[in-house]
């Protein structure tokens, strides 16, 4: 049986990058602008993936991708990004922290996947230390934004449901092509909305283009690709908590970069997060997750080749 604990580093890889958006999009983005920071964001990375892997959808991936694209990206980037305009770096990034244990729900229910005790505990202590960092401060004497933190929770639940769904759908696609569908279909979904609400695309100058580069190509294009191929390895609940180390990264880089207050219970607070992430991402490492089977998963008339059978 594999041992898919060498997947960890590859999951942990995704939520650090994306840690990283949280800053950049605060300090070198156009503000007020999320729907085109959504497609910018978006576009580029989908289109890379969908030239490296050279496969268009077919069959019920057409609908599939457009679920996924506005779960995992479209309307996900574009609550992130009003998340990330709004709020300190650190509160940001702590909100979403609360995703493993919306993943694990998801997972019960479409995959019937029934998380694990330690599991479980993790989950919980995960939601324990973001409370704490959460009541640490971390604003720089700036209130909470209420529309802020509504954002972050609502990109937090709808990208839960949608890397399970990912999982139960994946059938027998590549990693590369899947995700490159997902971002193209989530920018695609927002273009027409991002025209019609903010007008034309906001002008970039030279900081902004090189922002949306970092964000787009790296914690986008290279952290889905290693958010979705661990997903395949680990399951939702153990990514979900490697996950963990998104709000880790955003505290530290507001810390470090943006001269936001790292109080002590923010310090315990990374503490407890990271000691949860250790106990219930390597509860089961070793066991490969259940997931539902093709035929239960896909409608009639999928367009799937007699006999197939999903890639490890």
């Amino acid at each position: 049986m594999e041992d898919t604990r060498r997947w960890i580093p590859v999951a942990a890889l995704a939520p650090v990058l994306w840690g990283t958006t949280y800053y950049v999009t605060r300090h070198a983005l156009p503000a007020d602008s999320p729907l085109w920071g959504a497609v910018i964001r978006a576009l580029p990375a989908g289109l890379l993936l969908l030239a490296l892997g050279r496969r268009l959808p077919h069959g019920a991936w057409w609908w599939r991708s457009a679920v996924l694209g506005t779960l995992t990206t479209g309307a996900f980037f574009a609550l992130v990004y009003v998340a990330a305009q709004t709020l300190p770096t650190s509160i940001a990034s702590t909100v979403m922290a609360v995703g493993p244990v919306a993943m694990m729900l998801a997972a019960w229910v479409l995959l019937g996947q029934r998380p694990r005790l330690r599991a479980v505990v993790g989950g919980v202590l995960g939601v324990a230390g973001v409370a704490v960092m959460l009541g640490g401060g971390g604003g720089g004497g700036r209130g909470l934004d209420a529309g802020g933190v509504l954002a972050s929770v609502a990109a937090m639940l709808l990208s839960s449901v949608g890397y399970v769904l990912a999982t139960r759908w994946r059938g027998e696609v590549d990693v590369l092509p899947l995700t490159a569908w997902q971002l193209v279909a989530g920018a695609l979904v927002l273009l027409p909305a991002a025209v019609v609400v903010e007008g034309a695309p906001p002008a970039l100058d030279g900081t902004a283009l090189l922002g949306f580069a970092y964000v787009s190509l790296v914690a986008t294009a290279l952290a889905n690709v290693a958010w979705f191929a661990s997903l395949r390895r680990l399951g939702p609940a153990t990514v979900g908590l490697v996950g963990l180390l998104n709000p880790v990264t955003g505290v530290l880089l507001g810390t470090v970069l943006a001269a936001e207050t790292l109080s002590g219970r923010q310090v315990v607070g990374v503490a407890v997060v990271l000691g949860a992430m250790v106990l219930g991402a390597t509860a089961s490492t070793r066991r490969p997750p259940a997931v539902v089977p093709l035929a239960a998963a896909a409608p009639p008339g999928d367009d799937r080749r007699p006999g197939s059978s999903p890639r490890p």
